[in-house]
């Protein structure tokens, strides 16, 4: 891999900041061993000996993490131009191009180390995500099962989840924690400890659900802790708390490829047929306001858009991936 102008020109500058640790090790290492490894012009003999050193396998880890980084593009000549114009400008002696190149070669190894091991270490996190229409499950290591539904995301530590049994969430997703394990599902709006139970977190923009449907969970919203047991929901639609009726199943409806709602505003039962079946919503003269109470399909479209125009009085126009609802008296 080759390093153009900007890239030594930002690894002049990161070298500054690097850690004693690396300056240490760099120190240690042959600093021409480590410029001509990473511009692929060792000798077999320098190879040899090079992959006999103690720092090669970390290096050649972060080598491979670097590698698929992609830098800018940069204008090298128009670059190296207004060096030459600052330079003259000032009426410095010019400096002899070749005992910098050396400095360049170590700063640029010095600099790619430094990313490196940055993507390196923030690729322990484990992220899982899902697309429109989208669900999927994923298996934590301590047994316990999460269903995203579609366009959810949940971020935890995978290596250390013995340690650290925090999962972050966005969207909706259904918990079946192992028996005996504890965990925490954090999402912007509030905080759900769980101790072996079955439960479903629902954060969307303004629109925040936790329904419990085994055993006890404790949610902390607004700075306030609220359990609730099985059977037990809590809703809060755009920061306020709302009543709604208790579920009569043992499952999200969303497993069972359907989506259903208790008095919701139309407007996160449009959004939730958005999601479910990857097609771009659009109203007129509609109160996307008022409440929806029903269920739809989140596998057949045309029965799905029934489902919400018949009860909300409303109508629509279905062509593509493009959905117009608009109210029965619109011309």
């Amino acid at each position: 891999m080759r390093y153009s102008l900007a890239d030594y020109f930002g690894f002049g500058v990161a070298l500054e900041h690097f850690n004693l640790d690396y300056r240490v090790k760099l120190e240690i290492m042959q600093e021409n061993y480590l410029a001509k490894w990473l511009n692929n012009e060792l000798t077999e003999v320098e190879l040899e000996e090079f992959k006999n050193s103690d720092e090669y396998a970390t290096y050649q880890r972060i080598k491979e993490v670097s590698g698929r980084l992609e830098a800018p593009d940069f204008d090298t000549e128009q670059a190296l131009m207004a060096v030459k114009n600052r330079q003259a400008l000032k009426e410095t002696k010019v400096v002899q191009l070749h005992p910098f190149k050396k400095f360049l070669k170590v700063a640029a190894a010095v600099a790619v180390l430094i990313t490196g091991s940055y993507f390196y270490l923030n690729s322990l996190d484990e992220k899982v995500s899902t697309q429109y229409a989208e669900s999927k499950e994923v298996v934590l290591p301590d047994n316990s099962k999460i269903v995203l539904n579609a366009d959810s995301e949940i971020v935890y530590d995978k290596k250390n989840w013995d340690n650290e049994r925090s999962i972050v969430l966005s969207g909706e997703a259904f918990f079946k924690v192992a028996k005996g394990k504890r965990f925490t599902v954090t999402t912007e709006t509030g905080t759900v400890a769980v101790l072996g139970t079955q439960f479903n977190v629902e954060q969307r923009d303004g629109f925040f659900e936790v329904t419990c449907y085994e055993g006890l969970v404790s949610v902390v919203f607004n700075g306030k802790e609220t359990r609730l047991p099985a059977g037990e929901s809590l809703v809060a639609i755009d920061g306020v708390l709302t009543a709604i009726p208790s579920p009569e199943t043992t499952t999200p409806s969303w497993i069972s490829k359907e989506s259903s709602f208790q008095s919701i505003p139309l407007r996160y039962v449009l959004s939730e047929f958005e999601r479910q079946h990857n097609v771009t919503v659009s109203v007129k003269d509609i109160d996307v306001n008022q409440l929806y109470t029903g269920t739809f399909s989140n596998t057949d479209t045309e029965l799905a858009l029934k489902s919400i125009s018949v009860p909300s009085r409303i109508k629509f126009k279905f062509e593509g991936n493009k959905v117009l609802f608009y109210a029965e008296d619109t011309p």
